[in-house]
């Protein structure tokens, strides 16, 4: 699975995606995010620039109307610690992320 020349990733080789949100926010929080959990993406991750704050996004899931979304949603605020998925005991200080 190290050779995506001839196709993308698949979900079971992707950890963790990661978008940066400032201008995109609104993009990210509705339809990437709707594509992601289509395609099965565990853990999605928005950097909200906005409101400075991490936006975490687990269990993708498809309701009745078809609609794809994530079960779960955990807000990390500047002042917390989150684990990054899939890198054990590996955590992110979001006071590094947003600084005072």
């Amino acid at each position: 699975a190290d050779d995506y020349l001839p196709n993308h990733p698949y979900p079971k080789d992707i950890l963790l995606v990661i978008e940066v949100s400032d201008s995109t926010l609104e993009y990210d929080q509705t339809v990437k995010l709707s594509l992601y959990s289509e395609n099965q993406v565990q853990d999605y991750w928005i950097v909200n620039l906005v409101a400075g704050q991490l936006e975490c996004y687990t269990q993708p899931y498809q309701d009745t109307q078809r609609n794809f979304g994530y079960r779960v949603k955990r807000v990390v605020l500047p002042n917390e610690t989150v684990t990054i998925p899939g890198l054990g005991d590996l955590c992110l200080e979001l006071s590094r992320v947003f600084p005072g």
